[in-house]
């Protein structure tokens, strides 16, 4: 029988010791690796969202020197595309080199196509727009920025019209009556498309239109306090700062990547920025630019058919429409103005009483974001939610923050403008913060309700840096509702101003608008306030800020949503 030999207990020492010496080598060879892969310049990288791929770092050719990259931007090139085709707008076929060549407002006229003796509520009427230039010549391209819209000074009824441009001198409107009683077409042409080709160059380009004043403060001789101020811009893309050289302090934000510049002060160091102002205007337009963009060819109603159309009750009705939520698109128009309300064709708006007004905010935070029209919200928040007091946080009445408070039913309303480029009175920089990080460091949940705009203050710089804005924005509202998609998120768009001019022209703000919403259009969860439509067909004169009667209905938006019924 075979017999096994005895175990040698000093072999399997050896075997256990070969094993641990084996491991020890194999960690020290794993380590070394490592080592060397740090040391020739890999990092191990934390954790991040994804972002939109760039597999072309593709290069945008501005009006200016400045070259802009997709990633610049911070969206995929095919948005980029997508937002070139939304942007679109056709221009003269020609150079312009005489006043007479452009689109007169006076020779320009409209008419209503198979005008009838009566209508009835709910039809719509088309209008066919007819551009000729001072010589009376019909013009052979498009480009004209025009506004129609229908309405009755005695009911204070208005409705939006779009108006279509065919490229070719000729446009139509399609306009609905919503109404009963009588209606009279409007039309008025806002710029010629000779001034809108100039518009678009500036605002591309890097002459700075738009001045920052950068108030620096610090230690002075003898225990005293010196202080200097500068000029500040916004630096956008690899060479896009509107100063040259080593010339300026750079204030980067870690995470947006904005940059703003200011002249380096004489005496102080660049940590001595303390507040930020707005500056001068200045003005590139030469001696032809500036007669293309003259008063008297800027906002004037053009002649057409001035009859008064009769509208009739159908008796079909409209059916009911639905609560007011997120996910509702947009339509043309987005609601009329009857007896100075604002009649919504997207969801069941409501009027909403003080009391209501109160009710409805308990328990809620409201975080307003944005500009000056925005702050017009806050302010009619606090005269109209009963027990609503605004706190003394020792900041500018209108330069905010702002905040207001009820404790009786725990009601916060805030109020921050945005950050830098922003023309407001001086205010300390450390106030102004991006929309994106506030955004960011919002908790969300079924309780708060955030608003944002970003318009009026943008319109001095290049689109492309305000896609840039918006991209980091969106990026922030998507990771809010990720966390809390109980959150309430609005975007407010831009009004039609007051100003028509290089500076602050309605077609910058109408092409903004579009940029908004082609970038929030699949986000799930987001409401889009068309406050462009209720600014532009109301009655009162157009201002940059809308008067009280405009606000009221848009924050009565602002509840239907909040509490729909």
């Amino acid at each position: 029988m075979f017999v096994p030999p005895a175990a040698d207990s000093s072999v399997h020492r050896i075997t256990r010791r070969c094993f641990w010496f084996l491991l020890l080598c194999l960690w020290a060879s794993t380590c070394m690796t490592l080592w060397q892969f740090l040391e020739s310049g890999h990092q191990i990288r934390q954790f991040q969202p994804p972002i939109p791929r760039y597999e072309k770092r593709k290069r945008i050719q501005t009006n200016s020197s400045s070259v802009i990259s997709i990633h610049d931007m911070g969206i995929s090139e095919e948005e980029w595309e997508r937002l070139q085709k939304a942007l679109d707008w056709p221009g003269p076929d020609q150079e312009i080199t005489q006043l007479d060549q452009s689109t007169s407002p006076v020779h320009s006229t409209f008419s209503i196509v198979g005008l009838k003796e009566s209508y009835k509520v709910g039809e719509k009427i088309s209008v066919t727009i007819t551009a000729r230039d001072h010589n009376k010549n019909l013009k052979r391209y498009g480009g004209d920025f025009f506004k129609a819209k229908l309405f009755n000074s005695d009911l204070k009824a208005s409705v939006y019209g779009e108006v279509e441009d065919h490229r070719n001198g000729t446009y139509s409107v399609a306009l609905l009556l919503p109404w009963e009683g009588q209606a009279q077409v409007y039309v008025r042409l806002e710029h010629s498309s000779e001034a809108v080709q100039i518009l678009n160059k500036y605002r591309e380009s890097s002459f700075p239109r738009s001045h920052y004043n950068g108030h620096f403060e610090g230690p002075g001789p003898n225990k005293t306090r010196i202080s200097e101020v500068v000029q500040c811009n916004l630096k956008w893309g690899a060479d896009g700062s509107w100063r040259k050289g080593d010339c300026c302090c750079e204030y980067k934000d870690i995470k947006t990547g904005t940059v703003w510049q200011c002249e380096r002060p004489k005496k102080l160091s660049c940590d001595n920025l303390v507040h930020h102002s707005r500056g001068g205007l200045e003005d590139p337009l030469n001696p032809l630019e500036k007669q293309l963009l003259t008063k008297e060819l800027t906002t004037v109603a053009i002649t057409g058919d001035k009859k008064i159309l009769n509208v009739l009750p159908n008796t079909a009705g409209t059916g009911t429409m639905e609560r007011c939520r997120s996910g509702m698109t947009t339509p043309v128009p987005a609601g009329f103005y009857l007896k100075d309300v604002w009649k919504s064709f997207v969801c069941n708006t409501q009027q909403f009483s003080s009391s209501q007004m109160g009710n409805c905010l308990k328990n809620k935070i409201i975080y307003l974001f944005g500009d000056s029209t925005t702050r017009q919200w806050f302010e009619f928040l606090e005269r109209k939610v009963p027990g609503l007091q605004r706190m003394d946080l020792h900041t500018p009445r209108t330069g905010g923050p702002l905040m207001a408070v009820e404790l009786k039913n725990n009601i916060i309303v805030h109020w921050r403008p945005h950050g830098v480029p922003l023309r407001f009175t001086k205010m300390l920089i450390t106030d102004l913060h991006y929309i994106s990080n506030d955004i960011d460091e919002i908790a969300g949940g079924p309780h708060a309700v955030v608003v944002f705009t970003i318009c009026a203050h943008m319109v001095f710089h290049p689109i492309t840096f305000y896609v840039h804005e918006v991209a980091k924005i969106r990026q922030s509202v998507v990771a809010l509702l990720s966390r809390a998609p109980e959150t309430t998120v609005i975007i407010k768009s831009g009004n039609t101003a007051g100003l028509k001019n290089i500076f602050q022209s309605d077609w910058y703000a109408m092409q903004l608008n579009t940029v908004m919403q082609e970038m929030f259009r699949d986000i799930d969860g987001v409401i889009y306030f068309d406050v462009w439509q209720m600014t532009s067909c109301h009655y009162l004169r157009e201002n940059v800020h809308p008067g009280p009667v405009i606000v009221a209905n848009e924050v009565n938006m602002l509840f239907s949503y909040v509490c729909p019924a």
